[in-house]
């Protein structure tokens, strides 16, 4: 009788029941203390990112070649990352994904190499690339080869920056040098509880400082996604956020080279919208939620807003207008009254600078006063950071389409993609306020001999307030100059957008040859 060993069926049985244990991870034991923990496993994790039955995985049988501190007699299949690429809603995505059950999903040189080679193949067939981050770091019996592996993740998501979509899901621990492969990539999503990024832990803080803080407190989701800005999205629970990662996706192109993917659009084209002349008080000063006037005018109200919890005094957000993508950047006036700071500036500009490299018309929504005055401002460099998103603005080469629905004041205005930064359609509302300054500052100033030699000098400022607004603040002097294209009526502001979107779908725009400019930092 045959050795089974020596005839191809015998093989085959072989490659399976190999297969099947690589399937089933380490041991049963690891996977419940993985569910104990509320986390779902690495595989679990891939099934609902990618459509069913598409994912094809890369490397299943690699182990790590390393010996000493008992390396050597542990050597399991996949050596603790799942990499591979499937689709979502039929597009290809690339994707990695730590098994915190092997190793505690840390990295060695093995685990590396599997992640260089599926970034390689992303960024050669591509397509986006998702990692699913729940790992403990470099594997410190490995030495300085683990640590060498994140050099070239970070080399690769820096190549890949601007060509393909990359999006980093914290769905664990990610400490040290770990920290930074998200940091470079599009966008971060976080779990609440289970997911945790910092660069040195609680213990090295106590240690170096006295300040005793949990993991959560230091580094958890609610703190990336509100304090540091460090996350784009945080949720609740793994299945909601990574429902949320195949949302985003259907939102972006494949690469630098593709429009994003069109939808059918249920919204009438030519739908009004007569909401907006309740949702907007023609008084400047009186406030108003901007997400509901990006509701009213987007497809269906539907749209992804970014860092929703971060500088909350600006809105950026991914939607829909007839059935085209476009990015939303908008003064939210019920936080800082709008103003632009530091923290706001540096959010806008991220995201119009995404938009820009992934071929997103950008619409832009200004209610703004200004730049937030202040010592703490000034000494943290609004400067600097101010000149970010006049950068973003001024470098991007998609349609741009901007909308000044009340305030619009000073270099916040001309930041705000003015038409003379390089907006290619801009509009007004009759509300508008297109100004240098508000009328009372404007009027101070110019009118500060008059007023202080005044009988009533109270009665006086008012009068030369007035008489400022009527000379040059009047809804209809910046149309009048050629600095905006047109007023419209509020009712027509989908309609209007829209119209001037469609007529640049074929916008091309060239920047002078250069290596790459040299934003402020």
């Amino acid at each position: 009788m045959p050795d089974p060993d020596s005839n191809v069926r015998g093989r085959v049985s072989e490659l399976w029941t190999i297969r099947e244990q690589a399937l089933r991870g380490p041991s049963e034991e690891a996977t419940a203390a993985q569910h104990a923990k509320g986390k779902l496993t690495a595989r679990e994790r891939i099934e609902l990112l990618l459509d069913a039955g598409s994912f094809q995985e890369v490397e299943q049988l690699r182990r790590h070649r390393a010996r000493g501190f008992g390396l050597e007699k542990r050597r399991p299949h996949t050596d603790g990352v799942i990499t591979g690429w499937g689709t979502v809603e039929g597009r290809t995505v690339f994707v990695y994904a730590h098994d915190f059950r092997i190793f505690g999903g840390a990295l060695g040189e093995a685990h590396a190499t599997k992640i260089h080679k599926i970034m390689d193949m992303a960024l050669s067939a591509g397509a986006p690339l998702v990692s699913l981050n729940d790992g403990a770091g470099a594997r410190i019996q490995e030495g300085v080869s683990a640590l060498a592996g994140y050099g070239g993740i970070f080399r690769r998501n820096t190549r890949a920056s601007g060509v393909i979509p990359q999006i980093s899901v914290m769905l664990g621990p990610c400490a040290g040098g770990a920290a930074y492969s998200p940091a470079l990539t599009d966008f971060v999503f976080m779990v609440r509880d289970t997911s945790q990024m910092f660069i040195t832990g609680p213990d090295v803080v106590k240690a170096v400082t006295g300040e005793e803080i949990t993991q959560n407190g230091l580094g958890g989701a609610d703190v990336h996604a509100e304090t540091s800005g460090v996350a784009h999205f945080a949720y609740d629970d793994e299945e909601t956020c990574l429902a949320e990662v195949r949302y985003l996706l259907s939102l972006l192109p494949q690469n630098n080279r593709e429009n994003p993917p069109a939808a059918a659009a249920q919204d009438p084209v030519g739908r009004t919208t007569e909401a907006l002349l309740d949702l907007v008080p023609a008084d400047g000063n009186r406030p108003y939620d901007m997400v509901r006037v990006i509701e009213e005018i987007v497809d269906d109200g539907e749209f992804m807003e970014v860092h929703e919890r971060w500088a909350r005094n600006i809105v950026c957000a991914l939607a829909r207008l007839e059935g085209q993508v476009v990015g939303v950047v908008a003064n939210q006036p019920q936080y800082l009254a709008g103003v632009l700071d530091i923290e706001a500036s540096e959010k806008a500009a991220r995201f119009v600078q995404m938009c820009d490299a992934f071929n997103i018309p950008i619409i832009t929504l200004l209610d703004v006063p200004g730049f937030l005055p202040g010592v703490g401002q000034e000494h943290g460099g609004i400067i600097r950071h101010g000149a970010k998103l006049l950068y973003a603005y001024c470098n991007a080469t998609v349609p741009r389409v901007s909308l000044v629905l009340r305030k619009a004041y000073g270099g916040a205005y001309i930041v705000m993609d003015s038409q003379s930064i390089g907006a290619d359609v801009t509009y007004a509302w009759p509300t508008n306020e297109i100004a240098v300054m508000g009328a009372e500052g404007a009027a101070n100033v110019i009118f500060r001999r008059r007023i202080a030699e005044a009988e009533d000098p109270d009665a006086m400022r008012e009068r030369m307030v007035k008489e400022y607004k009527a000379e040059l603040m009047h809804p209809y002097y910046a149309a009048e100059r050629g600095l905006v294209d047109d007023v419209i009526d509020p009712a027509e502001t989908r309609s209007a957008l829209g119209a001037a979107l469609a007529m640049l779908r074929t916008k091309h725009a060239d920047l002078p040859s250069r290596k790459h400019g040299n934003p402020p930092q």
